[in-house]
């Protein structure tokens, strides 16, 4: 499920970061990704600032109005980050000032302030890099790959360094005598999505779209159910499932790519300017 197909985009986000297993290059494009589901009134940073390798953090949370908070490490070999974060993870929780967290780090530590925060009642959103422990991508409602964020990122540079096309100026035309117009040609037809097996969607993702519409199926018509719902009971099957990892902004754009599903739009009766998606399992 991508940012898009998320209907809250206006939470209080409590953004705590791990900077002992968090990389500094892809911060920027983190909080771009935090504000696409609400609003970080918290941004706070965890580690020992004195050491070196955390020296190059400087600039980068001064440019994201990131708060380091200093945690030093009272025995060789312990971490004491992890507990000077999740203290105060449970400060701002009783505080009753977020609607969720966001929790930046690779670190299986984490995994039981992130259950306990659900717990509570809180949406919590998990940032780390594919290496991260299964257990704690489960205890998150959201995991976002740090991979997925740093193409983005990478992406949006790389439109922003082209320069903007300048449309030419012709020059004025010489008025001339009436011809017979030519009749016009037909639109070409739309490009169709290229089929999954180029896309890389592979047969797990597949059958998981399609155990997701048989669990819905009775709720709409025809074997039709909302595409909506199946996004959010994937989202709650596999919290790490995004669009964008097969290359695909959107849910819908994914499912249309594979001949398996078949995907209508209808009106929406309360608010005819927009349109409700459903799809159905043709295999089914």
């Amino acid at each position: 499920m991508s940012p898009n197909d998320n209907n809250d985009h206006n939470m209080r986000l409590a953004v705590l970061i791990d900077a002992d297993n968090a990389p500094r290059d892809c911060l920027k494009g983190i909080m771009e990704e935090v504000a696409i589901y609400g609003t970080p009134n918290i941004k706070k940073a965890y580690g020992d600032w004195s050491t070196r390798n955390l020296a190059g953090w400087k600039q980068t949370l001064l440019d994201n109005s990131v708060t380091p908070v200093q945690q030093f490490a009272y025995t060789k070999g312990k971490n004491s980050t992890d507990s000077a974060m999740i203290i105060d993870a449970m400060d701002i929780l009783y505080s009753g000032n977020t609607d969720g967290f966001v929790l930046v780090s690779s670190d299986s530590d984490f995994t039981g302030l992130a259950r306990r925060l659900r717990e509570a009642g809180l949406f919590v959103i998990g940032i780390g890099e594919q290496k991260t422990p299964s257990p704690l991508i489960a205890a998150c409602n959201k995991f976002i790959y740090i991979e997925v964020i740093r193409e983005r990122s990478a992406k949006t540079e790389t439109k922003a360094s082209q320069p903007a096309k300048k449309k030419k100026s012709e020059p004025a035309k010489k008025s001339e005598p009436a011809r017979r117009t030519e009749p016009t040609k037909k639109s070409e037809p739309e490009t169709k999505p290229a089929p999954a097996e180029e896309r890389q969607i592979p047969d797990s993702i597949i059958w998981l779209i399609a155990d997701s519409i048989l669990d819905l199926a009775g709720t709409g018509d025809n074997d039709y159910v909302s595409l909506g719902a199946v996004g959010q009971l994937i989202q709650k099957k596999r919290p790490d499932f995004d669009t964008r990892s097969y290359g695909y902004s959107k849910l819908s754009g994914m499912v249309k790519a594979i001949d398996r599903f078949e995907v209508v739009e209808r009106e929406d009766k309360s608010d005819p300017r927009s349109k409700l998606v459903f799809i159905r399992d043709m295999e089914m």
